[in-house]
C-alpha cells in the first residue's frame, strides 16, 4: 500500500514568502535592486582585479574568486525567486530542483573554503612577510582555488545524487523558498537516514573544519600582532586589511548557522527563512561593499577604473559638441 502513494515526480510547489499579495512588487523590486548591487559590485570587483596590475597579488586574486562566486551564487536562487513573486505559478521541475540544489551547495561549500584560504593568505602576509611571496606563489594560489572549487562540486555532486534517488510520498509543497536538502527530506518516503548522515556528517565537518581553520588563521594573526608588532601603524594597517574578511566570515558563518541549526519553535522557522533569505541575497550584495569600503586599494582602484571611464565619456561628448558647433557655423555661413 505505501507503494500505491508513492508519486513519480515531475515538479514541486515552493514555498510563498508573504500571502499578501499587495507586498509582493515591494519584495519583487527589494530583490531586484539587491540583485543589481551584486552584481554591479562584484562584476567591478572581478574587472578592476583583472585589469589593475597592482592588484595581482594572491590576496586579490582570491577576492576575484569569491567576487566570481557570489554573482553564481545569487543567480542559483534570486532569478526563480523572483519569478515566483510575479506569478501565481510557483513550481520548479524536478531537475530544475536538484540542479538548484547542487550548485547551491556547490558554490556555498566553495565560499566556506576560500573564506579559509583567504585567512591563511593573511596569516602568512602578516606572520611571515618575508617568506610571503615563495609561499602564496602564484601556482600555490590556483592549485588552492582549484582544491576548493573542486572538493565543493563533488561535495555538492554527492548530495544531489542521493537527493535525486529519494521517492517521494507525501506532498509535493517544499517547505522553502528555493530546493534545499532539508525540505526535500521532509517530502521523501522510504529511507533517508543515509541522507541525514551525510548532511550531519559530512557537511558539519566541512563548515565546522573550514572555520576553524579561518578562525585559527586570525587566532594566530591577532596573537602575533600583539606579541610582536611594536609599531602602531603596522598594527592598524593589518587590523583594517584583516577587517573586510572577518566581517564577510562573521556574515556568512552567522547566517548558514542560523539556516542550519534545526528550529525547535514556530518563531525559529520564521528566523530560519529570513536569515536564508539574507544569506542567498543580501550577503553577496554586501561583500563588495564591505571590501571597498574597507580596503583602500581596491577603493582606488574602483576610482581610477570609473574616473578613466568618466573621463572617456567626457571626451567623446566634447568632441561631438565641437563637431555640432563646427557644423552649425559651416551651415549658417553657406
Amino acid at each position: 500500500k505505501a507503494m500505491e502513494n508513492i508519486t513519480a515526480v515531475n515538479e514541486f510547489i515552493l514555498l510563498e514568502l508573504t500571502s499578501m499579495r499587495e507586498l509582493q512588487p515591494v519584495i519583487f523590486m527589494t530583490f531586484l535592486i539587491l540583485y543589481m548591487i551584486d552584481l554591479l559590485g562584484n562584476g567591478s570587483i572581478l574587472v578592476i582585479v583583472i585589469s589593475e596590475p597592482r592588484l595581482h597579488s594572491p590576496m586579490y586574486f582570491f577576492l576575484g574568486n569569491l567576487s566570481c562566486l557570489d554573482i553564481c551564487y545569487s543567480s542559483v536562487t534570486l532569478p526563480k525567486l523572483m519569478s515566483t513573486l510575479l506569478s501565481t505559478r510557483r513550481t520548479i521541475s524536478f531537475l530544475g530542483c536538484i540542479t538548484q540544489l547542487h550548485f547551491f551547495h556547490f558554490l556555498g561549500c566553495t565560499e566556506a573554503i576560500l573564506l579559509a584560504i583567504m585567512g591563511f593568505d593573511r596569516f602568512v602576509a602578516i606572520c611571515y612577510p618575508l617568506r610571503y611571496t615563495v609561499i602564496m606563489s602564484p601556482q600555490v594560489c590556483v592549485l588552492l582555488a582549484a582544491v576548493a572549487w573542486l572538493t565543493s562540486f563533488f561535495y555538492a555532486l554527492m548530495h544531489s545524487v542521493m537527493t535525486a534517488r529519494l521517492s517521494f510520498c507525501h506532498s509535493l509543497k517544499l517547505n522553502h523558498f528555493f530546493c534545499d536538502v532539508k525540505p526535500l527530506l521532509e517530502l521523501a518516503c522510504g529511507d533517508i537516514q543515509l541522507n541525514q548522515w551525510l548532511i550531519f556528517m559530512v557537511t558539519c565537518s566541512l563548515a565546522m573544519a573550514a572555520c576553524f581553520l579561518t578562525l585559527l588563521s586570525y587566532f594566530y594573526i591577532i596573537g602575533f600582532l600583539l606579541l610582536k608588532s611594536q609599531n602602531c601603524g603596522v598594527l592598524r594597517k593589518a587590523l583594517t586589511t584583516c577587517g573586510s574578511h572577518f566581517m564577510v566570515v562573521s556574515l556568512f558563518y552567522g547566517t548558514v548557522g542560523l539556516t542550519y541549526i534545526p528550529p525547535t519553535s514556530a518563531g525559529s522557522v520564521i528566523q530560519e527563512r529570513f536569515a536564508a533569505v539574507t544569506h542567498t541575497t543580501v550577503t553577496p550584495a554586501l561583500n563588495p561593499l564591505i571590501y571597498t569600503l574597507r580596503n583602500k586599494e581596491v577603493a582606488l582602484a574602483l576610482r581610477r577604473l570609473f574616473g578613466r571611464k568618466l573621463k572617456k565619456v567626457t571626451d567623446n561628448t566634447r568632441r561631438s559638441q565641437n563637431c555640432m558647433l563646427f557644423l552649425s557655423r559651416l551651415f549658417s555661413h553657406l
